[in-house]
């Protein structure tokens, strides 16, 4: 009878940390994924969700402290471990969203493969958010037109061109991770922050003050 393999995605920019990381765990019996960066590793959690996640920090692209943020804001049920040699603590480094730190160079093998047992064992409770790729969409009130959508994927913000905004349905491209998205203009939005223009319910006119006279 087959034996279930807990799936590992090892994520590190330096292709010998991948290749002796990746040994280490397929020697312990896992099945191991390896992503070169931060946006590597998100793509690959499109095709195959990991047990459990171990990635370094400093990467180019997206690092460690972007990406594991994003997976537990996404993928909150999957245990992360954090490796870097950066950053000499004993503690979860300020603002890691790992539930395990790891000093490069200062841990053995034994005590990283008997966190990643414990971990895929007991994964850590954490409300699940359902799947979506629908973006919200922020408007800037100062008159400037400027629209921003965040990426459901990544989690990155960019400007889309207002321009060539209606009402509805729109579909665009992430310029990080290329993902792609759909983000709604309703009939509220319009006249409330892009005021009058083609396609566009005029904004309601506010009243205007009577003045007194300074004459008596």
């Amino acid at each position: 009878m087959p034996t279930f393999r807990f799936r590992v995605l090892f994520v590190d920019d330096e292709p010998a940390v991948r290749t002796t990381g990746a040994a280490v765990l397929e020697a312990a019996g896992y099945e191991v994924l390896t992503a070169a960066d931060g946006l590597e590793g998100l793509h690959s959690l499109d095709d195959a969700q990991p047990d459990l996640i171990i990635s370094d920090l400093r990467m180019p692209n997206m690092s460690g402290f972007e990406f594991l943020a994003v997976v537990r804001n996404r993928f909150p049920q999957i245990p992360t471990i954090a490796l870097s040699g950066e950053y000499v603590t004993d503690n979860i480094p300020d603002g890691l969203l790992a539930d395990t730190f790891f000093q490069k160079g200062d841990y053995s093998i034994p005590d990283l493969l008997n966190k990643v047992k414990e971990l895929v064992r007991m994964a850590p409770e954490r409300p699940v958010q359902g799947k979506r790729n629908v973006s919200p969409i922020w408007i800037a009130l100062n008159g400037s037109g400027q629209v921003i959508v965040t990426c459901p994927k990544c989690l990155r913000s960019f400007d889309v061109d207002p321009s060539q905004l209606k009402e509805g349905i729109h579909k665009t491209s992430c310029p990080s991770c290329t993902n792609e998205f759909s983000f709604n203009i309703d009939h509220f939005s319009m006249p409330q922050f892009f005021g009058a223009g083609e396609g566009m319910p005029s904004r309601p006119k506010k009243a205007a003050a009577k003045r007194r006279s300074a004459r008596g």
